[in-house]
């Protein structure tokens, strides 16, 4: 079986150390020659000039191509739309496009009111330009703002026709969830690509909160593997073991596309990435 393509999610650094390592993070992942990398907003919007440096400098030092994620929260229309022209005027023409989190502590997503009031809007307008290549967030299991069954299949084919290009998954933790969801999709009429979401655990009490506040269900088994995980290593070891056996089982059911959520964090992300026999080659001249 031939190597899958694989894809990287970083987010931008708010301190001098964090800097430090996603600069490392994208150098040692590099090599293994992603069909794009995305650099994702803080909630809120609240990072929106360190991702606009972030995405213009991977592309510019390490040659990548950069999906930069852009939202609908708290600016208007206007605003959106001038940052995604600064985008395709530094040349970065592949945009993430989400309606985003709301500020913590909001009480939930409120549109601004010269805003986009969701992500279909958003998608619409940026497609009438014709200048990127979109995009868009897909959710395996129910977000938790969807109005019932199947509403997540529903909204994610609204988006595809609204000019969505393809999809990239919430993670999950067992590929049933996700062979499922692919299953709905296409009985739905979508048939543009949608592309797993893959997180490789490296701390796993980090990992299990956020699965829980964004939906996404956490597998008895899963917990008790980590449980049994007693030192940092053993964790490592445990977060390797089930990332590969849950790619390894999508690349089976005929899935070629894995999208990596790295957390700013290579080790594992390459480790996996060596066992899926994703080769890596020497880059000249990356900063």
């Amino acid at each position: 079986m031939p190597a899958p393509r694989v894809s990287f999610e970083f987010f931008p650094p708010k301190t001098p150390e964090a800097t430090g390592r996603l600069w490392e993070t994208v150098r040692e992942l590099a090599p293994l020659q992603p069909s794009f990398v995305s650099v994702t907003y803080g909630a809120g919007g609240t990072t929106r000039a360190l991702t606009h440096e972030a995405v213009t400098a991977i592309g510019r030092d390490f040659g990548l191509t950069v999906a930069a994620h852009l939202t609908c929260v708290d600016a208007s229309r206007d605003e959106t739309m001038a940052i995604a022209d600064a985008y395709a005027e530094a040349g970065v023409h592949e945009l993430v496009a989400l309606r985003g989190d709301p500020p913590r502590g909001s009480g939930g997503f409120r549109p601004h009111p010269e805003g986009f009031a969701n992500s279909i809007e958003l998608i619409a307008a940026l497609a009438e330009t014709g200048r990127f290549h979109l995009r868009v967030g897909a959710y395996p299991e129910p977000h938790p703002d969807a109005t019932g069954p199947g509403a997540d299949v529903a909204w994610l084919k609204r988006k595809f026709d609204a000019g969505a290009d393809s999809a990239i998954t919430q993670f999950f933790f067992e590929a049933e969830t996700f062979l499922r969801f692919r299953d709905a999709c296409a009985a739905a009429g979508i048939d543009r690509p949608v592309i797993p979401g893959i997180v490789p655990v490296e701390s796993w009490t980090g990992v299990r909160k956020f699965a829980v506040a964004c939906g996404a269900s956490v597998p008895a088994r899963v917990d008790a593997a980590f449980a049994a995980a007693d030192t940092p290593e053993a964790v490592a070891d445990t977060g390797a073991r089930l990332c590969i056996e849950l790619c390894e089982r999508l690349r089976a059911e005929g899935v070629d596309d894995l999208h990596f959520y790295t957390l700013n964090r290579a080790a594992l992300t390459r480790r996996v990435c060596a066992a899926l026999g994703v080769p890596a080659v020497a880059l000249d001249g990356a900063a």
